[in-house]
């Protein structure tokens, strides 16, 4: 993760030496390097170099990742699906993966998942493979199999081992049932050449029913499909070849392999590397990198996690493999998003192909852009996960924080306006610039007011966050927008109503944002007691001994920025020392490349604190909030809920904020701190509305004026984006 306002900026998140072996942002290698049909008139010419796979040619190294995004459900959303996927297609990817489709009713993630079982089911997908077909892209199947993950009962896996993701227990399999599997994914593969596909993903990563089999823990069978790793790794093995069978010689065949597990007894290197051999021998055309089980305790695409973090495992099976002769293109994944870091990656020497997934939600045109010298111009993904797995993970459709339109390309259109207006946005926070942006693309005129001296509302609270670096990203992103759609951008003005009636605009956006809840607690006057904001931006001077007043989204980044200090940095920024922080190491040291978390020390003793009952932090994403709770845990921060402030006052030298607990009020106690910061919540700044409106402008209210609750970013860009597509 890299804190970037230019689009070639140097990565700062690599460790120099060590388990990666040559560091990735090492200088890139002169035009004598191997790939063949290097493009050496971009900046980017291992990315751009198309990849001959034998019977068909790759139009570059980037291949578009599989990620669900519930236009895979049932019938009615496969003209959506094909118009998603056309769009990417004609950003210039050079090869996409659909979302996972089950090859039967047992491999379902949940009751009725996208599945591909039938010929009339092959029928349907015609639609998407000749959309894509159309715009000249390459797209593959994902033969997805849950095993004991999917939220059925009728899933089924190696052994009768229930998963900790879901409340069913597996029935445990038979020959007989393997048998019928292993068909399952022969007959899906085969209706997929059928339906158009270029190629299938057979899904053996990430806890799913393959890898179940590979591991002893889930597999704890006896018979020829458990035990010794040759049997263990049978099922892989068969699947491929019996695909390859079904499929011909000409026909992508990727198969997805979890190089490290992230979970106790996962697979270990000897075994991974066997693993790689054996598929590649029976069939397979490409590898791609599947990385940790979705019950492993550690992050691994959020934006915590730095950028490329797992290159160096891609890269330590490719350099083994190619000592022994075994020439198969090798694909890495995770927290890649910029081309730059890929073309590190390549250049590196790490793999043969990058994927990228949430990205190309962010932006389709990523490719087209990084080929025609707009990288600037690439909305990048933040890897927030508010839009996408949170969705998932809530049977929603997937779309993207940054870029609404994903996954609604038929119903979010951005269309030329029939009529040229005359408008004005006032504030420039996300609301506020989604709106602005997507009324001048359309041609209208625009003016955006902004009183502070930068643009980006909340983000730039944000971006001082360790671990949320990459909100730098986004408003480089909309700096250069603004620049590209011609908005008339007046930063350090505080438009007044006075203003904006004398210049008779047609409408007026009111994207003021909000302004901090007083907490009105007796004694909040007390010196050393400071706002959220004046901690983050102000830099007021924070004490050793920290209470902060309200557990929300913004407390908890709170106390993530007051546990580091300069001499505390976000691991973040530093491969090995988040590597460190989280326990990850060599799968060739420790079997599934997880040993003790050691996380550093805490640059202060923080206490997180909340009115409510319950757990604190509910109120965060579905698929990140346990990081959070986890990485304020390893820093010691405690946490309290059910808490009444009875007042503030002197303590002992310090302060002392006095606190009960409950309704009750009971178990009255001091806490003893240097600091206390309040974080009491938002309300809504809205003091111009009433004048304006008094004096008959049009106006509308979008972001945290309209409503602040917690602040939500997501709302606020889609909301802004939407009401800009109408006016």
């Amino acid at each position: 993760m890299l804190a970037i306002f230019g689009a070639e900026a140097a990565p700062l998140n690599h460790p120099k030496e060590g388990i990666a072996g040559a560091p990735l942002d090492s200088c890139l290698p002169l035009p004598t390097c191997p790939i063949e049909g290097l493009v050496l008139s971009t900046p980017y010419p291992h990315l751009l170099a198309p990849l001959d796979l034998g019977f068909t040619t790759l139009a570059n190294r980037v291949l578009m990742g599989s990620m669900h995004t519930g236009l895979e459900e049932g019938r009615k959303h496969f003209t959506a699906m094909a118009a998603f996927y056309a769009e990417r297609a004609r950003g210039g990817v050079g090869l996409m993966v659909t979302g996972g489709f089950a090859p039967n009713i047992e491999a379902w993630a949940k009751p009725f998942a996208g599945t591909l079982a039938t010929h009339a089911a092959a029928r349907r997908h015609r639609e998407i493979t000749a959309a894509v077909h159309a715009e000249g892209g390459k797209i593959a199947l994902q033969i997805l199999h849950t095993g004991r993950y999917g939220y059925s009962p009728l899933c089924v896996a190696p052994s009768r081992i229930q998963s900790p993701i879901s409340p069913f227990t597996p029935r445990e399999l038979g020959e007989r049932g393997i048998e019928r599997q292993i068909r399952a994914f022969v007959r899906c593969a085969a209706l997929a050449r059928e339906a158009g596909y270029n190629g299938v993903e057979v899904m053996g990563s990430e806890g799913y029913f393959i890898n179940q089999f590979l591991v002893t823990h889930t597999n704890q069978r006896t018979d020829r499909w458990g035990g010794a790793y040759e049997n263990r790794m049978r099922l892989a093995v068969e699947i491929v070849r019996r695909v390859r069978e079904a499929v011909g010689p000409d026909f992508i065949l990727i198969y997805r392999i979890s190089l490290i597990d992230l979970i106790p007894d996962g697979s270990s290197w000897p075994e991974v590397v066997q693993l790689a051999k054996a598929v590649t021998a029976a069939g397979a055309t490409i590898l791609n990198t599947g990385i940790g089980w979705h019950e492993a305790r550690i992050p691994t695409i959020a934006t915590s996690v730095p950028r490329a973090a797992f290159a160096w495992v891609t890269k330590k099976l490719r350099d083994q493999l190619r000592a022994d002769g075994i020439g198969i293109p090798l694909v890495t994944s995770n927290r890649i998003n910029m081309p730059h870091i890929g073309e590190q990656v390549l250049a590196n020497g790490s793999a043969d192909l990058i994927s990228l997934a949430r990205p190309f939600l962010a932006d389709p045109a990523f490719v087209a852009k990084a080929a025609t010298g707009r990288a600037d111009e690439i909305n990048t993904c933040i890897a927030c996960n508010q839009a996408c797995l949170d969705h998932a993970f809530k049977n929603q459709l997937a779309t993207c924080l940054v870029n609404p339109r994903a996954g609604h390309e038929t119903t979010l259109l951005i269309r030329r306006a029939l009529q040229k207006k005359r408008l004005a946005v006032v504030g420039a926070g996300p609301a506020g610039l989604a709106a602005a942006t997507t009324l001048a693309e359309r041609g209208h005129e625009v003016h955006l007011f902004e009183s502070a001296a930068e643009i980006g509302g909340q983000f730039n609270l944000a971006k001082r966050i360790p671990g949320k670096e990459e909100f730098h990203e986004t408003l480089r992103y909309f700096a250069r927008r603004i620049e590209v759609t011609g908005v008339a951008l007046h930063l350090n003005t505080r438009a007044s109503a006075e203003l904006l009636i004398g210049e008779r605009f047609d409408e007026v956006l009111l994207a003021t944002g909000v302004t901090p809840r007083n907490p009105r607690i007796a004694g909040q006057d007390t010196p050393g007691v400071i706002g959220y904001l004046d901690a983050i931006l102000q830099r007021r001077p924070v004490g050793r001994r920290v209470a902060i007043v309200g557990a929300g989204g913004i407390g908890f980044d709170v106390a993530e920025f007051l546990v580091h200090d300069a001499a505390h940095p976000s691991p973040a920024l530093d491969l090995a020392a988040w590597m460190t922080e989280w326990g990850v190491a060599d799968p060739a040291a420790t079997r599934g490349g997880v040993v003790r978390a050691r996380p550093s020390a805490a640059a202060r003793q923080v206490t997180l604190l909340q009115r409510k009952a319950g757990k604190l932090g509910a109120g965060l994403g579905k698929t990140t909030g346990w990081i959070h709770r986890s990485a304020l845990k390893m820093k010691n921060v405690e946490m309290a809920h059910s808490v009444n402030y009875e007042r503030i006052g002197p303590h002992e030298g310090g302060l002392g904020l006095f606190v009960s607990f409950g309704k009750e009020r009971r178990d009255g106690k001091v806490i003893a701190c240097d600091t206390i910061v309040l974080c009491a919540g938002q309300e809504p700044l809205r003091e111009l509305q009433t004048p304006l409106a008094a004096a008959g402008v049009r106006l509308q209210l979008i972001g945290g004026a309209f409503e602040a609750g917690e602040l939500d970013a997501k709302r606020a860009i889609d909301q802004g984006t939407r009401l800009a597509a109408t006016l």
